[in-house]
């Protein structure tokens, strides 16, 4: 599925702060395991899966390309990193097309 020329824009303007505020929450999850009544031991490789896990999220890494922007957008919202409501500014065509692959 192929994007507009501004919705492309816009999602490369737009995904810096969502993946900036999407790795604070995992910052503040990563902070409540480390502070739980836990061994310290459990704690540390608990910790270690999560990243592993986390490091692969489209929330911290995404492959950008224009031809996988849609895609890319359905795996956000799928992963919490942002929901429908973010897409406001996007044009009507992105967001149908952003629902169609939701729905599926």
């Amino acid at each position: 599925m192929d994007i507009s020329k501004s919705d492309w824009k816009l999602f490369r303007e737009k995904l810096p702060g969502w993946q900036e505020a999407y790795m604070e929450r995992l910052n503040n999850e990563y902070v409540a395991l480390l502070t739980s009544n836990e061994k310290a031991s459990d704690k540390f490789w608990a910790l270690e899966e999560r990243i592993k896990q986390d490091r692969r999220r489209p929330g911290v890494i995404l492959e950008m390309s224009k031809s996988n922007a849609v895609w890319n957008i359905v795996r956000l919202i799928h992963d919490s990193v942002i929901t429908i409501d973010d897409l406001c500014d996007f044009s009507s065509e992105l967001k149908n097309s952003v629902s169609f692959l939701l729905d599926r």
